[in-house]
């Protein structure tokens, strides 16, 4: 990957259909879901048309799945599978992957084996979809062992979320899980463990401020919302005190880079901070470039 040569990096996609043609989300949610985003385009594009995607723009992307098995029955695009098409397209594709944290010792063993043999980068969590509580000592925090050890990275679901809304009940998915301040527990039992905030946290998103200008080790990414949405109070942080810890995203396939970038020119970002946020603090964090 020539960092040099990108525009900018995209911490947050989802792999959302396997070479097989199996989808991560049963139809309800999907549908539901592709009617809250307002999804335009293709909904499930597979590894290679993502490949394709960002290479066209010049762009870099992280990309992962979503294992929820135990919650929600249905199983994941395999994260081998991501991995693999990651390592076929890595001048544009960075691995992560995706560990149903009720798998117990099972997911930690296979958190180490990704990270060991398929050079996976990080490992996202979906607090609301998985059912549980971040700071649950008794569910993930073997699988943070492995993430803090390895140096890769945590990815967390915060605030609200589209998977559910407007589906009865929700689909089940309760939005507790997801408050920014039970990661907070996890920042503090893992002094060295890498975390990003996923997303504007509404109705949390005060909390999610104070979560990362309190913990080092805590960054905040940008996707699943238009910027043209942002509040306020995260467009001052990431122009003052986050500038180095705020990172593009757009929740692709369900946000284009291409609409978030065009909404975030709009903003009132300084000049100094804008490369920072689309491509500079994600390289650095996910180590593309030295520190």
């Amino acid at each position: 990957m020539d960092v040099r040569d990108l525009v900018a990096i995209d911490v947050h996609t989802h792999a959302e259909v396997s070479a097989k043609g199996h989808s991560s989300l049963d139809d309800d949610l999907h549908t539901a879901s592709s009617a809250y985003f307002k999804v335009e385009g293709n909904r499930k594009p597979t590894l290679q048309q993502m490949a394709a995607y960002y290479r066209e723009r010049r762009m870099a992307a992280v990309v992962f799945t979503v294992d929820a098995e135990s919650a929600t029955g249905t199983e994941p695009v395999p994260n081998e599978e991501v991995a693999e098409a990651a390592a076929a397209n890595a001048d544009v594709l960075i691995p992560f992957a995706s560990i149903d944290p009720f798998r117990g010792k099972a997911g930690v063993k296979r958190a180490r084996r990704l990270v060991e043999e398929y050079g996976v980068k990080g490992f996202k969590f979906h607090p609301g979809v998985q059912g549980f509580f971040p700071n649950d000592r008794s569910v993930a925090y073997g699988l943070y062992e492995v993430i803090e050890e390895t140096g890769t990275i945590a990815l967390f679901h915060t605030g609200q979320t589209g998977i559910g809304a407007g589906v009865p009940g929700g689909g089940g998915i309760r939005l507790k899980y997801s408050n920014p301040l039970h990661v907070d527990d996890v920042a503090a039992d893992f002094p060295q463990l890498r975390i990003i905030l996923a997303h504007p946290s509404f109705p949390w998103q005060d909390e999610a401020l104070a979560v990362a200008t309190h913990k080092p080790g805590v960054h905040i990414d940008l996707s699943g919302w238009s910027p043209k949405y942002f509040p306020p109070q995260l467009v001052q942080y990431a122009n003052t005190l986050l500038k180095d810890k705020v990172l593009f995203g757009s929740d692709f396939p369900v946000l284009t880079p291409d609409r978030w970038l065009a909404d975030f020119e709009q903003l009132p970002i300084k000049d100094a901070v804008k490369p920072k946020i689309l491509k500079e603090n994600a390289a650095r964090l996910l180590g593309l470039t030295q520190p």
